[in-house]
């Protein structure tokens, strides 16, 4: 059972979409101690083991939660049935096609996934073994969404084109590491 405790996130409610949409699939998470410094408001994020349903996400969401996509696709392949995401064209013209990319990936993991016009629909499953290396066509955010879900997936994971992780989150793989992941840099 997985009880992790975040400090000092950022929760500007422009940026929270991921937390409602998470909840919205039975994420058990709680924010506690929150604060303003400097102006932004931070708290720490406490989330626990729990059972994720797949949902059709609202798209009043989409623009609070736009770069968080990436995770929340490895949630909804870990939920309990399907997840629908539309309203997000948007994220065919970040770092990469994140639509298009983040399918590419899941069904290298056996997730099944249908891309739509300004979407995407995932059915929850079981990651398989990879049939091949997932692609990130140099997007940080696929890259690290990857390695999370390198959690749930009894093989690993190969990733390429990670080399803008180290210009975003340059601690990432010694945080994952710390935190219970595998990471090897190779």
């Amino acid at each position: 059972q997985a009880d992790v405790t975040l400090t000092g996130v950022n929760v500007n409610p422009t940026r929270t979409g991921v937390i409602d949409i998470l909840k919205l699939m039975g994420a058990n998470l709680t924010l506690s101690n929150e604060r303003e410094i400097g102006g932004e408001l931070l708290a720490d994020i406490r989330i626990q083991s729990s059972e994720l349903k797949g949902i059709h996400i609202p798209e009043s969401l989409v623009p609070l939660a736009i770069d968080e996509f990436p995770a929340v696709f490895i949630a909804a392949s870990c939920a309990q049935g399907e997840t629908i995401l539309t309203g997000a064209r948007e994220l065919r013209v970040k770092e990469s096609d994140r639509i298009q990319v983040m399918a590419d990936g899941l069904t290298i993991l056996g997730i099944e996934n249908e891309v739509l016009e300004d979407g995407i629909k995932i059915q929850g499953g079981v990651f398989q073994k990879p049939t091949a290396i997932i692609k990130s066509h140099h997007d940080h955010r696929i890259s690290m969404s990857f390695a999370v879900a390198s959690l749930r997936c009894e093989h690993a994971i190969e990733i390429d084109g990670v080399d803008n992780v180290m210009t975003s989150f340059p601690n990432f793989v010694a945080l994952a590491n710390s935190a219970g992941m595998d990471i090897v840099e190779v």
